[in-house]
């Protein structure tokens, strides 16, 4: 092990679990001194470049159904999906192998949904938002250099956000056309989120994307923002579309 043989080969040489033979070069790197750093490819902390694509589409996540969950100096990224939603499924997992590609991706199959997970004490690095509680109980702002990530692709933001918090739905309503009252259908975004600063995000953001928005509220919450107007959904549709 001290050559650099990987755990793997050593297991599978000895024929014991992978998780004993780690087990036992940590207790061998205790009793020598020697301390450990897990190889990273955080750009923040290497300084290389983030994929500002997948990193826009990835925030959005984050910020609706994401959380990142801290034990001892192990933190982990986990996103959690509709489990009939397969292709958001595999969006979200190819933007966390985009943004940061070493660490391990898993998937957790929870009861009606999936957990998409991400394992690497870096996370903390690239989602600052991250801390103690629930997010719409602390304040939610981001840093300047998450900002200018947004202004560069403020589709991929939005997009991230209605894959985790928003819908695409089919609203109705009637109307009386010569004397007969007539059904009409129209599609309509729906984002919902109780966090007031994470909706001024989205709405901000569609405020410099020229879509207008209005606060829908319900049973006294305005935690609903609804986009209605048919070129607006007919541009939501072009950059955004339906999760599936």
């Amino acid at each position: 092990m001290r050559q650099g043989m990987p755990n793997r080969i050593v297991a599978e040489r000895l024929g014991i679990p992978r998780g004993t033979i780690g087990w036992w070069r940590s207790e061998d790197r205790r009793a020598r001194g020697e301390t450990y750093e897990q190889p990273t490819d955080c750009p923040r902390c290497t300084g290389q470049e983030i994929d500002k694509v997948a990193y826009a589409y990835l925030l959005g996540l984050y910020l609706g159904d994401g959380h990142i969950i801290s034990k001892r100096k192990q933190h982990h990224l986990s996103v959690f999906c509709n489990a009939r939603q397969t292709g958001l499924i595999a969006a979200a997992e190819d933007a966390m192998r985009r943004v940061m590609a070493r660490p391990s991706v898993a998937r957790r199959q929870r009861s009606g949904c999936v957990e998409v997970k991400s394992f690497t004490s870096h996370w903390p690095c690239l989602f600052p938002q991250h801390g103690p509680g629930k997010k719409h109980e602390r304040v939610i702002v981001l840093q300047d250099w998450q900002q200018e990530i947004v202004d560069a692709h403020p589709w991929e933001f939005v997009r991230g956000l209605i894959h985790s918090d928003g819908c695409r739905i089919i609203n109705w309503t009637t109307r009386v056309v010569a004397g007969e009252r007539k059904r009409y259908e129209y599609p309509r975004y729906f984002f919902t989120n109780v966090s007031g600063d994470i909706r001024r995000l989205y709405t901000d953001t569609l405020d410099r994307l020229g879509v207008t928005w209005t606060h829908c509220t319900r049973h006294g919450n305005a935690y609903n923002i609804s986009v209605a107007r048919r070129a607006d959904v007919a541009l939501m549709d072009a950059h955004v579309g339906p999760k599936y």
